[in-house]
This record gives structure tokens, sequence and C-alpha cells, in this order.
């Protein structure tokens, strides 16, 4: 194991060889997003209209995002709900999906 940067990274072994990889690549990808500025713990709010109305607001006043505001946002919520989140409890699971649905609702899609 060492670090770069800040960044720790871990010896994995690949067939005969190994290689350093990131450890914890999606933690750093959700702190170090150069899409968004969220706000520190909107995934972890119970409400879907708050996660929602908040992804909207971070897209929409953004400036470093490289794509539409509805996609940035919802590219977020895809990216913590499928890997950060892979370990979320059932319940948490849910309302993160119904805080797309809301997503959607509030972009008028």
């Amino acid at each position: 194991m060492g670090t770069t940067g800040g960044i720790e990274y871990e010896e994995v072994a690949i067939g005969r060889t190994s290689k350093m990889v990131r450890k914890n690549w999606s933690k750093d990808v959700m702190q170090r997003s150069n899409a968004l500025d969220l706000e520190a713990v909107v995934f972890t709010w119970d409400d879907p209209k708050t996660i929602a109305a908040s992804l909207k607001r971070s897209a929409l006043t953004s400036t470093r995002r490289k794509t539409e505001p509805f996609g940035s946002a919802m590219s977020m919520l895809n990216f913590y709900i499928n890997r950060a989140g892979r370990n979320l409890p059932e319940d948490r699971k849910l309302i993160l999906i119904q805080a797309k649905k809301e997503l959607r609702t509030l972009f008028g899609r």
C-alpha cells in the first residue's frame, strides 16, 4: 500500500503480475468530483424530494459540469446508488430510487 498526492493505493495481483490500484476510488469520486458541488450529506437525507431538489440546485449552479444539468444530477445519483451505495440497506436504496423519480419530475422529464 502506498500514497501519492493524498490518494491511497494498494497492490493487487492480476494473474502473474501485480499493480497498484486506487483504494476506495468511488469514495474519491464522491469527494473530488469535478462535475457537481454537492451538499456533504445529501445522500443520507430521508426525503426524496429534498434530495432531488438539492441535486437540481447543485447541477444548475455548477460551472464545472460537462453536460446538461439533468444529466449531471442523474449521473451523480446513479453513481452513488450503483457504486458508493452498493451496501445500502433496502429502505435507503428505495429512498434514492424515489429521488430519481422526483429529479425527473423537477426537470420536467
